[in-house]
């Protein structure tokens, strides 16, 4: 997914993933949530959201995070979030799996499968459409 660069709160999550790839995690946390603070619309909510999800240190918050990106994802109304909702749904499932919560996990596994059309025929998309497949296997 490409970022519109003159949007400023994406402008600071791919600041923020960039601090990821480099290993500056604290920096990246602290832009991503300085793009949760500058949010205006559901869509910048739902990236910003998705993304300090990730810099959660307990799995109740890192469930809230992805719960909180899966509800502006769905306020946005749009295909500007169709190939997050995979993401958005393996997020949900991991952290309800981290909290032991498996009937969850499962649910939400099973969710992120019903969009994977939306993912790019990439490394990307092939790498979540493996981490569905494996993940329903395991909790079956």
């Amino acid at each position: 997914m490409t970022m519109d660069l003159d949007n400023h709160v994406l402008k600071l999550c791919q600041d923020g993933m960039r601090a990821e790839a480099e290993g500056r995690l604290a920096d990246a946390k602290v832009l991503f949530e300085q793009a949760w603070a500058g949010r205006a619309d559901d869509y910048e909510a739902c990236v910003a959201a998705h993304y300090l999800a990730r810099h959660q240190d307990e799995p109740t918050e890192t469930l809230r995070w992805n719960q909180e990106a899966l509800a502006h994802a769905d306020a946005v109304g749009d295909d500007r979030v169709a190939a997050f909702y995979p993401s958005l749904h393996i997020g949900v499932a991991m952290a309800s799996e981290r909290l032991g919560d498996l009937a969850d996990a499962r649910a939400a596994y099973e969710r992120a499968s019903g969009h994977v059309a939306a993912l790019p025929a990439d490394a990307y998309g092939e790498q979540l459409r493996t981490a569905i497949t494996d993940a329903l296997h395991r909790l079956s």
